[in-house]
């Protein structure tokens, strides 16, 4: 374990301090009677299908925005305030999210953040009216917020320290999973029964799964007590410089996540002349290459030991296809900017969320995730809105992720800054 805190050299006592002794975190080995290697099985399957539910309707809101806004007769600026309804909600709950799985377990936040975002969508298939679309996406954004810090800190409770980058990409397998069915079966769907009957369909599924997770998932048994912490000790996490580093990585990660995840079908409808069911074949595509990259990104990391270099290696990959995308005239070479975009657009995800519990240890696992998410969530929020009105005022992306590219760019720099950090933290 490294130190990310203000002195490496002087550590405080358990209690004042995140990083403390294996024993009270619950790794040890749980009780005999308990099949852990089914509960184990289970409980990962269950999260990772979950995920898979929640974005079939995430993806469906950038996927079928084409339809979305012809429906409720909105400009592009309206469709990205949709996105920053729900991220707000979605980046504003991220530290207490954080906060409930730590102080009282991974398990019941996440149930009802899928049962909340599930349910809330079901909401949204059936408004007509453009503000009570954004009032509905304000809500659902926050209940969505409990399936990210607690998804991944339960996820990571199961795996030895060892293996956990690999395990927080399963978290993202499954959404990537989910982002693939909905490309394939999202436009058919609405091209025969309407967007809000796919989108209905899709949240039901939510809905039912979060059930299922709640009747047969499992945390890990503990062999000790769950050491309540305080929300002080939360706050305290803003004394380590690291955790900084880390939440302006995270801002650089879902400004370009966002760019692509959420405009990409709308730039390849509005200024390249596709039809929805294409875009959605690409996004497809994309998705395909993203899920298996994003478990290949964890695996590398975890085998080289050295998270910054896979993170500052993947954005200056990203740097030079977001300045592409808009730059290449043909389909074939779009198609081929969007395919090497798509490998490392979540190739550093594991890596990146692991440093935090790497420096601070397993049992601040969900606090530090939704400290450095929060600005993640900041980064997407602006970006969703800020390609929107670049479209609208100039008639084209390309202004957009031009700035997407130098985002990618001043994330190599903090890429640079982590190794430093933490080879001096080792060192010491």
């Amino acid at each position: 374990m490294i130190s990310g805190g203000p002195s490496a050299q002087d550590p405080a006592p358990a209690r004042d301090s995140p990083r403390i002794a294996a024993s009270s975190r619950g790794e040890g080995a749980a009780p005999a009677a308990v099949p852990v290697g089914r509960e184990r099985t289970r409980t990962v399957t269950l999260v990772v299908l979950s995920q898979v539910v929640h974005f079939l309707t995430i993806s469906a809101i950038a996927l079928l925005l084409p339809l979305i806004r012809e429906d409720l007769g909105i400009s592009f600026t309206q469709a990205g305030l949709l996105s920053v309804a729900a991220t707000l909600s979605y980046g504003l709950m991220q530290i207490p999210a954080g906060f409930l799985a730590d102080r009282f377990g991974p398990g019941r936040p996440f149930f009802f953040g899928l049962f909340g975002w599930s349910a809330m969508c079901l909401a949204f298939g059936m408004v007509h009216a453009y503000w009570l679309a954004l009032l509905t996406l304000l809500i659902a954004g926050a209940f969505r917020a409990l399936l990210f810090a607690p998804g991944l800190a339960l996820l990571a409770s199961w795996f030895p320290s060892g293996r956990r980058a690999t395990a927080m990409s399963l978290f993202m397998l499954g959404g990537f999973s989910g982002s693939i069915l909905l490309a394939l079966a999202g436009p058919p769907l609405a091209e025969r029964y309407g967007w809000r009957a796919a989108f209905i369909g899709f949240a039901a599924l939510g809905v039912g799964t979060a059930f299922l997770y709640r009747a047969l998932a499992r945390e890990k048994p503990r062999t000790q007590p769950l050491r309540q912490i305080a929300p002080a000790e939360v706050l305290r996490l803003a004394a380590y410089p690291i955790m900084w580093v880390c939440s302006g990585l995270q801002f650089v990660r879902f400004t370009v996540v966002t760019a692509f995840n959420f405009w990409l079908p709308s730039l390849l409808v509005a200024d390249r002349g596709l039809s929805v069911q294409a875009a959605g074949l690409v996004m497809a595509m994309s998705a395909a290459l993203t899920a298996s990259s994003n478990t290949l990104g964890g695996y590398v990391s975890d085998r080289l030991r050295n998270p910054p270099l896979v993170i500052g290696g993947a954005l200056a990959i990203l740097a030079c296809t977001s300045a592409l995308l808009t730059a290449v005239d043909s389909i074939p070479l779009l198609l081929a900017v969007i395919a090497v975009n798509s490998v490392f657009l979540q190739f550093y995800f594991g890596p990146l969320f692991v440093v935090p519990m790497e420096a601070l240890g397993p049992r601040f696992a969900g606090s530090a995730t939704g400290f450095a998410n929060l600005f993640a969530n900041i980064g997407g929020l602006t970006t969703a809105y800020a390609l929107g009105v670049v479209k609208d005022h100039t008639g084209t992306f390309t202004p957009g992720f031009v700035g997407v590219s130098l985002v990618c760019l001043a994330g190599v720099a903090l890429a640079v800054v982590l190794a430093r950090m933490r080879r001096a933290a080792v060192r010491g």
